[in-house]
């Protein structure tokens, strides 16, 4: 069961650089999540069920076509352990969509998304205390000025104050639970294909995700095509192909390597305001952004 797609061992120059595009890629897929979520006419709770939810049927009839042709893309789910795993994976997802979907209503925006993109630190702080990894001087160094771009990308946008302590919290809890599902597909990676970990875990994080958009108080039906058509661009862009991406290269490079690279993520998202939403975007912001880039290619350089 060794392959392109559901390796778990160290990958060769050139898939490496192919998965680096592909979480790249993902990355860019991920940022337009705040987009949709702003431009959607339901609540940030329904819309986080219906981004998996409407995702589900394209991740189980990538999965089918999988197993139909027999392409030896990682082995099915046979016992209670391994499904067990895959629903974790969807728990996970679930927690980190719903914790953040509440930050955001109880501390400013800028807020949740600056502390929920801190997924890196408990990444590298899991791989050395929890699995015994050593990073470089050189990662190391990357994964503080890739942070520190974040910082100054939201920075002239974050409040300080004790009167959103929980929203502040909870922005810093979904990155906790990022982080665990990150490292979570990364070993469900080195036996499962991309089409299994995303479809099991579809599956297992809408049904988490429907009761808590209904105990909100929510509506969890869209009145509009437009409405609609927003949540289907959410759960194809942003999961399908931005987290599918993710996944994928996430068998092939180190786990606090890609976390780092995520934080492209924000950058592109800071982009994609201005462009689609008008939202100002300043020289400080503009450094931010490229300073997060070079941190990124210094932890590359580091990874290697």
């Amino acid at each position: 069961m060794s392959n392109s797609d559901a390796g778990g061992g160290p990958a060769d120059g050139q898939t490496a650089r192919i998965a680096f595009i592909a979480l790249l890629s993902g990355a860019i897929g991920i940022a337009f999540a705040p987009i949709f979520v702003r431009l959607s006419e339901l609540g940030p709770g329904a819309t986080a069920f219906h981004r998996l939810l409407l995702a589900a049927p394209f991740l189980w009839l990538w999965m089918g076509l999988e197993n139909r042709r027999g392409a030896a893309t990682g082995r099915k789910p046979a016992t209670a352990r391994d499904y067990g795993w895959l629903a974790l994976v969807g728990l996970l997802f679930a927690a980190d969509l719903g914790l953040w979907h509440w930050s955001i209503r109880l501390t400013s925006v800028a807020n949740a998304t600056l502390l929920a993109n801190a997924a890196p630190i408990f990444v590298t702080l899991a791989g050395w205390l929890a699995l015994g990894q050593r990073f470089t001087p050189v990662f190391l160094a990357g994964l503080a000025v890739a942070l520190l771009g974040a910082v100054l990308l939201m920075g002239s946008s974050v409040t300080l104050g004790l009167d959103h302590v929980l929203g502040d919290g909870l922005g810093l809890a979904t990155a906790v639970f990022y982080a665990a599902y990150m490292l979570a597909v990364k070993k469900l990676r080195a036996d499962f294909s991309t089409a299994t970990v995303m479809a099991w875990s579809a599956a297992a994080g809408a049904i988490v995700l429907l009761p808590l958009a209904l105990i909100s108080g929510e509506s969890i039906v869209a009145t509009t095509a437009w409405g609609w058509g927003v949540l289907l661009a959410l759960a194809l862009i942003s999961h399908v192909g931005g987290q599918g991406l993710i996944a994928y290269a996430l068998a092939h490079l180190p786990a606090a390597f890609s976390s780092v690279s995520l934080l492209l993520q924000p950058v592109a998202a800071a982009l994609l305001a201005w462009l689609i939403l008008s939202e100002a975007l300043g020289v400080v912001q503009g450094l931010g952004g490229a300073i997060v880039l070079a941190g990124i290619a210094i932890a590359r350089r580091g990874s290697g």
